[in-house]
């Protein structure tokens, strides 16, 4: 994972440096930008593997930013780690449905920054540009797309079409986390009717359904639902 360049787009010049610096330490190559309008024009001008991107910024912010990567053919599959600020949890939401891949709340630990950032690339290599529909296993549970079965540790669980969908989604994309809105739209496709108490529904019957192995499935609070991450 050594040189893989990292674009870092915040106004705050502390933060920036502090980044930089930590990531720099573990050979990423550091780009460093203060405003979403220098973010974009270097975007087209030069390949990066992963955006960390501030959300509060001068001028266009980091959602409009988001919003535009995802927009771009030639950038429309780049990493976006969004930082935001405590408490700011519908910007997180906001940011994950433009399709961000995760996000870090201020202030935050320099490991764990870097550890999230590594999480991603690691993840982008391992599913290259999305979900393979081959058997899939994790913690102990093991689905089978092609025969629509699922079974934990080797006891067959009978899910209704919905629910394998929802399990089969976020198996397939350990450590990313979702909102109510981005799954259903992921299995159903988009304009479907959605509340959040009809996904809550849904995830709790297919946790009890998967027994223990169903705290593979974590709530973030504020946020949705994401499949945890193998050890």
């Amino acid at each position: 994972m050594p040189n893989e360049h990292i674009l870092i787009v915040e106004d705050d010049e502390a933060i920036q440096e502090l980044e930089a610096y930590n990531l720099s330490k573990e050979r990423f190559r550091v780009t460093r930008v203060a405003t979403g309008e220098d973010a974009l024009r270097k975007l087209k001008t030069d390949p990066f593997n992963l955006v960390l991107l501030d959300l509060m910024l001068p001028g266009i912010d980091g959602l409009e930013v988001c919003r535009t990567i995802r927009k771009n053919p030639a950038t429309e599959s780049l990493p976006v780690m969004m930082v935001t600020a405590k408490g700011e949890e519908s910007d997180i939401v906001a940011g994950l449905e433009l399709g961000a891949d995760d996000y870090i709340v201020k202030p935050f630990s320099p490991k764990v920054l870097v550890a999230r950032v590594k999480a991603i690339l690691r993840r982008k290599k391992k599913t290259g540009t999305g979900p393979s529909g081959q058997p899939v296993e994790i913690h102990g549970i093991a689905i089978h797309p092609g025969r629509h079965e699922v079974t934990t540790h080797g006891r067959a669980v009978d899910l209704t079409n919905m629910e394998f969908r929802v399990l089969q989604f976020l198996a397939e994309r350990p450590g990313w986390v979702f909102t109510r809105y981005q799954i259903v739209e992921a299995v159903r496709g988009e304009n479907y009717p959605v509340t959040d108490r009809s996904v809550d529904v849904m995830i709790v019957g297919l946790r009890k359904k998967l027994g223990k192995a169903g705290e593979t499935i974590e709530t973030v609070r504020g946020v949705g639902y994401r499949c945890r991450e193998e050890e």
